[in-house]
């Protein structure tokens, strides 16, 4: 799909988040389940790059925040996703912190609309592989670079919704993003796919200091 498909998908997506949350502040059960599928499969993938195989339990923490404080959230359904990483993070980072681990960095960089054609090469191929496969390859990059891939790839935030998460600025971030994205352009095109993916890669954002 084209970038102009994809903005128009990502439009419509975040359009219907965005009444799902309305609605689910509004009390309706329903419409913050409806919410909840729509953004759990790239948080759980984004916590999961952070935290590794306790990434489920993290995740039901940050949902029982976002719960929690749902009434207190302004914003459209791209802010939602910025806004729920947000709090996925803080969790990711203080079950680290209670295991007196440390996460390889905060590291996002990016700002999508801006990436040259390495971008959509590395994000198209990502697309092919199964979670899986896509975090082990994410994780072989620099901890720089993993996160900023992590939440533009899997969470699909733009530069500076990625960039408020981090906490970085948004040229930062779309550095860190642009270099990262073409590291796997790159290990994509020498491994073959998934083939690329070692053994002695596997590793979460954690395992480095």
């Amino acid at each position: 799909m084209g970038t102009g498909g994809e903005q128009r998908r990502r439009q419509m997506y975040d359009a219907e988040l965005g009444d799902a949350v309305e609605r689910a502040q509004r009390g309706d059960k329903d419409a913050f389940a409806v919410a909840y599928r729509m953004v759990q499969p790239g948080l759980l993938g984004y916590v999961r790059g952070l935290v590794g195989d306790d990434a489920e339990d993290v995740t039901s923490d940050a949902w029982l925040e976002i719960a929690r404080d749902l009434g207190r959230f302004r914003g459209d359904g791209a802010g939602f996703r910025g806004w729920t990483a947000m709090i996925a993070r803080h969790r990711a980072l203080d079950h680290l912190r209670k295991l007196k681990r440390r996460p390889r960095t905060a590291l996002i960089e990016q700002d999508v609309l801006q990436l040259p054609g390495s971008h959509d090469t590395a994000a198209a191929a990502l697309e092919t592989l199964s979670t899986r496969a896509a975090l082990e390859i994410i994780g072989t990059l620099p901890r720089e670079q993993a996160e900023a891939v992590l939440l533009r790839v899997v969470v699909g935030l733009d530069g500076p919704a990625a960039a408020r998460v981090l906490g970085k600025r948004v040229g930062a971030v779309r550095t860190s993003s642009y270099r990262g994205l073409k590291r796997l352009a790159e290990q994509l095109s020498w491994g073959g796919g998934t083939g690329a993916v070692t053994n002695g890669a596997r590793r979460t954002l954690s395992d480095e200091a």
